[in-house]
């Protein structure tokens, strides 16, 4: 009498297992492969393809007889940048004016014009700018960073700038001048403390 063979426990699903295990692992790399080559067309097609720069319109600063040469003062953009307006010359045309960003480069603090310098400065670290907002001492002055520049014209004796206002939901959104920018001021070496009421230990 011929003895059965009994398959071992589970000897009967094996091939099934296999198979799984093979197409879980056919459909992981397939996925995987996609997902590398689709990140690696996004990154190139950025290259290839960049964005369009955002909107922009011209918006009115000041009247050009309001500001005396060494004068300065502080407009806030539709989209809620702060910009140093200064009369650096007598000319007649708007290459006597300079707009420079008001937000420090180094830690975002409140970059001012000093006339009696000649210079825009930083009270946190005493970051210091030149007349065309290229840093010349302190943390800016050490790393070579400047002030974003924006671009000034003049029609019928006022002056206007051009600011971004894609990401405005108002097109009609206008910007003013205003006396004190929100942020650190200074005086201090952190801005953290700098900013702290006075009496306030850390």
């Amino acid at each position: 009498m011929t003895a059965s063979k009994v398959a071992p426990d589970g000897a009967e699903n094996e091939p099934d297992r296999r198979r799984f295990l093979t197409t879980a692992s056919s459909v992981a790399m397939g996925a995987g492969l996609a997902g590398g080559y689709g990140a690696f067309g996004a990154i190139a097609g950025r290259f290839l393809y960049p964005a369009r720069p955002g909107d922009r319109q011209w918006q009115f600063v000041i009247e050009t007889g309001r500001l005396s040469l060494g004068d300065s003062v502080l407009y806030r953009g539709p989209s809620g940048e702060t910009i140093n307006v200064t009369r650096q010359a007598e000319g007649g045309d708007e290459a006597d004016f300079i707009a420079l960003s008001s937000t420090c480069p180094h830690l975002g603090c409140q970059v001012h014009w000093e006339g009696q310098n000649n210079r825009y400065f930083c009270p946190c670290h005493n970051g210091t700018f030149d007349p065309a907002g290229v840093g010349t001492g302190g943390p800016p002055g050490d790393a070579g960073m400047a002030l974003p520049r924006y671009p000034l014209k003049i029609d019928g004796g006022l002056l206007f700038i051009e600011v971004p206002t894609a990401q405005l939901a108002d097109a009609s959104a206008q910007g003013e001048v205003i006396d004190r920018a929100p942020g650190v001021h200074g005086p201090g070496h952190d801005p953290c403390l700098a900013c702290q009421p006075k009496g306030r230990k850390a």
